[in-house]
């Protein structure tokens, strides 16, 4: 039986991830930066310009949206950490995108890295 482990090992093995030194020129690149995880993680703080589709809605989200559904498109995902991406990256070759990436390390080691998060403005009580 393979565990999560072995699925996200095996979508790494089909899939292009970017280091982080190279990240910043993929989101230059790129058509679209989408965000895997759950919707609380992406309200916390997410990287500049992405958009938000959950891991599990990700294939519907863009199978509805015309805009998004050229194979050609840039694509770069990223999640927490990694895994997640890289299963929905496998998802999306799958789907016939072709130039589809994730981020090594994904949103944790971006923000370690002291690139730039958009985090939402905390409320002033006065």
């Amino acid at each position: 039986m393979k565990t999560p482990l072995d699925l996200v090992q095996a979508a790494k093995a089909r899939i292009t991830e970017v280091s982080l030194d190279a990240a910043e020129q993929a989101l230059r690149d790129a058509d679209v930066l989408i965000d895997v995880r759950e919707a609380d993680e992406f309200a916390a703080g997410h990287i500049p310009g992405a958009l938000h589709f959950s891991r599990g809605m990700l294939e519907f989200k863009l199978a509805a949206d015309p805009s998004l559904q050229r194979r050609d498109l840039q694509i770069v995902l990223y999640c927490k950490t990694s895994g997640r991406a890289a299963l929905a990256a496998a998802s999306l070759l799958d789907m016939g995108y072709v130039h589809v990436k994730s981020i090594a390390g994904g949103f944790d080691a971006w923000a370690a890295a002291g690139k730039p998060v958009h985090r939402p403005a905390t409320p002033a009580f006065g």
